[in-house]
């Protein structure tokens, strides 16, 4: 079977992990962390997942001229991912993720973006044509927005699906709402975007409604170990996660993404591919870090 393409746009940043008891208080010192870099950033951990999930994909970003730039493509590099779109900056360094771990598995993050701040539209037009060949465009929002409603607009006129994953947490236009197939925010992101507090299962559909009568075809609102609910046309269903134990947390959304968009470029019903992705995202939570954490297809399919 061919390869699904999926062109990803977005960040790529190099996190840098402190594994702690608990996450500090502010102004608090919390001696005996173990420390760990990893390769990070939700576009460059979205692309590494779509990747080893089974697509072929081409990545849209821009790095710093640094050791963490080289570093971050060498990586991408030996995931198979389709470099000639990520722009070595000349100016600003590469983006940076502080993250504290938690020993129950929550995180805490702070990210000093660098060169993914400057990702401009210009990037994405050089990118047109792989965009319109592509099966999916998925999208996150650590890059300028203006930079994520030219790519949408150019997909849109291509007739190519566009995922977006609200996060971090922003308020977002009609204008680029109304260009989105799917639409995958979390909890923290759906209350932001509704004003809906998403704290159970008719609230998920309440907030899934809002989003969808702005003009998004669908929602996939991630709920963390319980799975996803699933509002479009014509279903409106809760697909449940995998019972794991969790280590870490972070990059899980975007391991989630990666996964459905390689699912729904190789054209499986949406629940089913809602049900990949939701064992992916399962799969990483059980190891530390986002990229490092992402599964390979075997693994995923293996999972019961």
């Amino acid at each position: 079977m061919e390869k699904p393409r999926i062109v990803v746009i977005g960040s790529s940043n190099t996190d840098m992990i402190i594994r702690l008891d608990r996450i500090p208080r502010p102004g608090e010192t919390i001696l005996g962390g173990e420390f760990a870099t990893a390769a990070g950033g939700k576009g460059a951990n979205q692309a590494v997942a779509a990747a080893r999930a089974g697509g072929d994909v081409a990545f849209v970003a821009r790095v710093g001229q640094d050791m963490f730039g080289e570093q971050a493509l060498a990586g991408f590099v030996k995931d198979g991912i389709h470099v000639e779109y990520v722009t070595r900056d000349p100016v600003a360094p590469s983006g940076v993720a502080l993250i504290f771990v938690a020993k129950d598995g929550e995180n805490s993050i702070a990210v000093a973006g660098g060169a993914n701040g400057r990702l401009c539209p210009e990037d994405v037009q050089k990118a047109g044509q792989a965009i319109a060949g592509a099966s999916t465009l998925l999208m996150q929002l650590e890059t300028p927005l203006e930079t994520v409603q030219a790519a949408a607009e150019l997909a849109a006129r291509a007739e190519v699906p566009v995922i977006l994953n609200p996060a971090p947490a922003r308020v977002l236009p009609i204008d680029l709402l109304k260009l989105v197939s799917i639409l995958t925010p979390n909890e923290t992101e759906a209350a932001l975007l509704t004003g809906v507090a998403v704290n159970n299962e008719a609230a998920a559909a309440q907030a899934a409604d809002t989003l969808r009568a702005r003009g998004v075809e669908t929602v996939i609102l991630t709920l963390g170990a319980r799975g996803a609910f699933v509002a479009g046309a014509s279903i409106r269903e809760l697909v449940p996660g995998f019972r794991v134990k969790a280590v870490d947390t972070t990059g899980a959304g975007d391991v989630f993404n990666g996964a459905l968009a390689v699912a729904l470029g190789e054209h499986r019903p949406l629940l089913e591919a809602v049900r990949f992705a939701n064992a992916a995202a399962a799969i990483s939570v059980t190891r530390l870090g986002a990229q490092p954490s992402a599964p390979d297809r075997k693994e995923i399919e293996l999972l019961p």
